[in-house]
């Protein structure tokens, strides 16, 4: 057993699964000021949450009709708010493996009551049968499971013919994993994941069946003003044109056309994914070589690129001696698993971390296990 302590350390050592760790060469001084202390519906501040707006569906390539809006509350906003607007016209299924899509699952049974719902939850490390998703009936998913570390291969289970909508939560994957969007009607996300930008602010995108449903169908419960998508019966525009419900923080939106910048400036979505894979790749190897230590992801087409779990040999106190040893040597924060995981580590390798760091940190994970079990 070494007891040598490795030389090498991460230039950066933030692998949080969010906020997650920002740009390689990210400078708090080379964002854009001018429109801070201005209002958000001055034509400065509308052009430039325009302007992320457009960035937004440029970059994702998201199919013609596609509409993108900013939105509060983060992801866990877009997607209370989509889930209060569109359900209750037809059945749901809500297909669940971690603790995010169970909050989900949560939402329709004991808050909206849906008469007629179908949970279908898996455990930590596993997916549900996708294959029980029903055409007829609103599907709701997390596309990659956070805190579980397990995604979904591809869409191929969702129906082109479906008459229900399909609802993806899917806040660490986009940026990072190869989206049909032709299979998703709604989708959401949070800067703060992928991008590694700043909180609070969630990103909606429709589908044009998606805006159908809003304006032909009116739920039975009360919406709050934050959750209200319509008027008079008709989508309303100006949030998907940058007219935000209400206010958002200019700070953050500089910050986030900064990481859409950033994505340009690397080749694009499929250079972000490549990068996110490589990274994968980096703890894959780790993995095979190392017994004591495995991804908690059951099958190997399963396992994120992003949030990837690893379960070890190990109590956890032991796991969560391991975690605070790595973070008292500098060498990685904030890799504990969630809350409401299995004990373990959870490390981001989303584009915005460098491999050359997952590289030196591998080491450092096997020396700081030798120390602690």
């Amino acid at each position: 057993m070494s007891q040598t302590a490795p030389t090498a350390v991460p230039k950066n050592p933030n692998f949080s699964s969010g906020p997650c760790s920002k740009r390689p060469g990210y400078d708090l001084g080379k964002i854009q000021t001018d429109v801070l202390g201005r209002s958000h519906r001055s034509s400065l501040g509308k052009e430039r949450l325009a302007l992320a707006i457009e960035k937004t569906k440029s970059l994702l390539n998201l199919p013609e009709g596609y509409r993108v809006g900013i939105v509060p509350g983060s992801d866990t906003g877009a997607m209370e708010m989509v889930m209060w607007s569109v359900l209750g016209q037809t059945g749901v299924d809500v297909f669940a493996w971690e603790s995010f899509g169970s909050g989900w699952a949560n939402d329709v049974l004991n808050q909206l009551n849906i008469e007629g719902a179908n949970i279908y939850k898996a455990e930590y490390g596993q997916l549900p049968d996708l294959t029980k998703a029903d055409p007829a009936n609103d599907i709701i998913f997390t596309y990659n499971g956070t805190t579980s570390g397990v995604k979904v291969e591809n869409l191929d289970w969702i129906a082109d013919d479906r008459t229900g909508l399909s609802i993806c939560d899917a806040t660490s994957a986009v940026f990072a994993m190869d989206i049909d969007w032709n299979k998703v009607d709604v989708a959401t996300f949070s800067w703060q994941k992928v991008l590694g930008g700043e909180g609070a602010h969630g990103m909606l995108i429709l589908s044009p069946r998606a805006v159908k449903r809003l304006e032909s169908y009116q739920p039975t419960w009360p919406l709050p003003k934050v959750f209200r998508l319509t008027s008079k019966g008709k989508l309303t525009e100006g949030i998907f044109k940058g007219a935000t419900i209400n206010t958002p923080s200019m700070l953050c939106v500089e910050d986030y056309l900064d990481a859409l910048s950033w994505i340009e400036s690397i080749g694009g979505v499929d250079a972000a994914i490549k990068k996110s894979q490589a990274n994968l790749a980096v703890i894959e190897q780790f993995v095979d070589e190392n017994e004591w230590i495995d991804f908690l992801a059951e099958v190997p087409a399963h396992r994120s690129n992003t949030s990837v779990c690893l379960s070890l040999d190990a109590t956890a106190e032991q796991v969560k001696a391991i975690e605070k040893l790595l973070a008292t040597k500098n060498v990685a924060y904030d890799i504990n698993s969630y809350k409401d995981a299995p004990a373990g580590l959870r490390i981001w390798c989303g584009a915005t971390v460098e491999a050359s760091d997952l590289k030196a940190l591998m080491p450092w994970l096997k020396w700081a296990y030798q120390q602690s079990v």
